[in-house]
């Protein structure tokens, strides 16, 4: 045997701080630690089903995979031991002395101080090898990796304080051994009814046998030790669903739906698939796992089944089971094949179909849904063009009618007005920034509604969504605009002498603003305000050139134009001004425009001074 090499080092902080946690919080989880425990040891099956598929020594004349349970009386010790890949000691120091997990900082950020919901946190967060400190004051850990000779086993240990302890020693067999010596007043976890029956409750689906040894050395299997997806569903319980959920997704909560189907053509394959009922911490981050399990005739082949599932749909949970996928190919093979697109596009249409149904028959849980991840739908209209119209039906606005974000575009068709032949929006960095918007003054004269788009993603989503049941959908603050069909009306006949002198001042204007602005017109969208900017109908918009310069991007250069309502006191009074202080008098109408449509002005100091020479004229 190699020298033994024990060194003693710290935890990572936030390790310290979720241990802290867990064992003041978690008082009435107490049981979860077996949960989390097995379903490490479940994983570390799977992974060495993978790993054998091109290297079959890995099992070492030991193919059957367990875990194994049982418990010390006099020692008050629990043990867990599994016949896993196991770790080697860089992996030990990696998975168990930090949190490599993402969404770490964003958990940490929305604790409390509040017991209750802090707990609730920290059950979506995941646990999992933590949570033995709930009911233990001192954990070991004993770890071979399948392939390592038997010299090269790692003991770790810790009493959940600021540091562990890491040495070499010999391990026979591959796998992991975790041992738990209880806190006084844990003496339940002794019994092997009550880890019977949290086995039961809790990992009864683990697909392989989860053995409890009692005192005597007899051995007795726990778990039904089949995958439940496997089964048919008239034998499957809304409980077992959710059980299977809480397992796969690490989750305290249930799930607020799952479909499972049997998909049979030229692939045949299984899936359960599971919203959950909140956004996981890592739902921002591009680079973190999907929550979708591929397996190949019940064989774990990967967990970050990107191919599987498409990015805005990345907050399910659940399993795929193919029948027939080939087991003997690298896994990017395995991603990039014909078969596996099939397969994906059957998993996206009952994802949907699922959506669909909450969104029809139960609105109160898809309102939830769409709290949590709308915010993720909205980017499947531009990602999955075969889908953009079932996408788009899902889809939720706040309008000019409604603060709540509970309207569908069929809703906003369906109250249409008469002569109305657009579906008309507003996108802004702000849902105050819309609803002040200028833009709106002829919309809320008229009565017609307008989508208030002020989350980022909408810039995506309204350059990728052009219509909806033959409805063209058209911007607000985009374009010429002409309302006079809706409900019949006409501009009255008293306008049109007023209009030629506001074309002529807005000529006048154009000249003297010709560095900033495009053209200036007079505006058939004001009815309160001076002036207002818009957009040509193909440039970009001002909100989206200014999301792009602040993410350090660079924005087409594009002029915009100028708007002015001839009947505004302000505009009125240019008409009869000199070139000189026209000039002032119209540059301070344009940085009014600027400011209204969420923009800074150039010139702050030039802006401040015109202002005060409007109000206090000179003479």
């Amino acid at each position: 045997m190699s020298e033994t090499i024990k060194e003693t080092l710290g935890f990572q902080a936030e390790v310290k701080q979720l241990l802290q946690l867990m064992i003041h919080s978690l008082y009435s989880h107490k049981e979860i630690f077996l949960r989390e425990l097995v379903s490490n040891a479940s994983d570390a099956a799977d992974k060495l089903r993978f790993e054998a598929l091109n290297d079959p020594a890995l099992y070492e004349d030991e193919a059957d995979l367990r875990i194994w349970l049982s418990v010390d009386r006099a020692a008050r010790t629990v043990t867990l031991r599994d016949n896993g890949i196991g770790m080697s000691r860089q992996e030990v120091i990696e998975h168990i002395g930090t949190i490599a997990k993402s969404g770490t900082k964003e958990f940490f950020s929305r604790l409390t101080g509040d017991q209750q919901k802090d707990t609730q946190l920290i059950g979506q967060f995941g646990v999992g090898f933590y949570s033995s400190f709930i009911v233990a004051d001192r954990v070991t850990l004993t770890t071979r990796r399948a392939g390592l000779t038997r010299e090269h086993g790692v003991r770790w240990e810790s009493a959940g304080s600021g540091d562990y302890t890491l040495e070499t020693v010999e391990k026979a067999a591959r796998g992991t051994e975790i041992v738990l010596h209880l806190k006084e007043g844990e003496d339940e976890f002794l019994e092997e009814w009550r880890l019977k029956s949290i086995i039961r409750e809790y990992s009864d689906h683990i697909p392989i046998p989860i053995v409890l040894v009692n005192d005597k050395g007899e051995e007795e299997t726990a778990n039904r030790a089949s995958a439940l997806w496997a089964r048919p569903k008239s034998e499957i319980s809304e409980e077992d669903y959710q059980t299977f959920y809480k397992h796969v997704a690490h989750d305290f909560e249930a799930p607020l739906a799952w479909t499972h189907a049997r998909v049979e053509g030229r692939q045949d394959y299984t899936l359960l698939l599971y919203v959950p009922a909140h956004a996981p911490f890592d739902l921002w981050d591009r680079e973190a796992k999907t929550g979708v399990k591929l397996y190949v005739k019940r064989v774990f082949i990967m967990e970050d089944a990107r191919r599987l599932m498409p990015s805005y749909l990345r907050f399910m949970r659940g399993v795929i089971d193919a029948a027939d996928l080939p087991l003997n190919v690298s896994r990017e093979i395995l991603q990039q094949t014909r078969d596996m697109e099939m397969i994906r596009a059957g998993c996206v249409r009952k994802a949907l179909d699922l959506l669909e149904d909450l969104a029809e028959n139960d609105q109160d849980k898809y309102a939830q849904v769409w709290e949590h991840f709308g915010l993720v739908l909205k980017e499947g209209v531009g990602e999955d063009p075969a889908n953009k119209e079932r996408i788009a039906k899902l889809l939720r606005f706040r309008t000019t009618e409604s603060e709540a974000q509970t309207v569908s575009l069929a809703d906003y068709v369906g109250r249409m007005k008469e002569g109305q032949d657009k579906i008309y929006y507003l996108t802004a960095e702000s849902l105050a920034a819309a609803q002040a918007s200028p833009h709106l003054e002829i919309f809320r004269k008229k009565g017609v509604e307008v989508l208030l788009l002020a989350d980022r993603v909408d810039e995506w989503l309204a350059a990728n969504l052009f219509e909806f049941e033959g409805k063209a959908l058209q911007s607000v603050a985009k374009g010429e605009l002409d309302l006079a069909a809706v409900q019949g009306e006409a501009e009255p006949e008293t306008e049109a002498p007023q209009a030629e002198e506001a074309q002529a001042l807005a000529e006048r204007l154009k000249a003297a603003l010709a560095e900033s602005v495009k053209d200036v017109r007079v505006s058939r969208r004001l009815v309160d305000s001076a002036a207002c900017l818009v957009a040509d109908e193909h440039d970009m918009s001002a909100n989206l050139a200014r999301m792009l310069k602040a993410m350090g991007q660079k924005a087409p250069e594009a002029k915009p134009i100028l708007e002015i309502n001839p009947a505004h006191p302000l505009v009125r009074q240019l008409e009869g001004e000199a070139d000189e202080r026209f000039g002032d008098l119209a540059r301070l109408l344009f940085d009014q425009a600027v400011l209204l449509d969420g923009g800074q002005v150039g010139d702050p100091a030039g802006f401040v001074k015109r202002v005060n020479a409007l109000l206090f004229p000179a003479g």
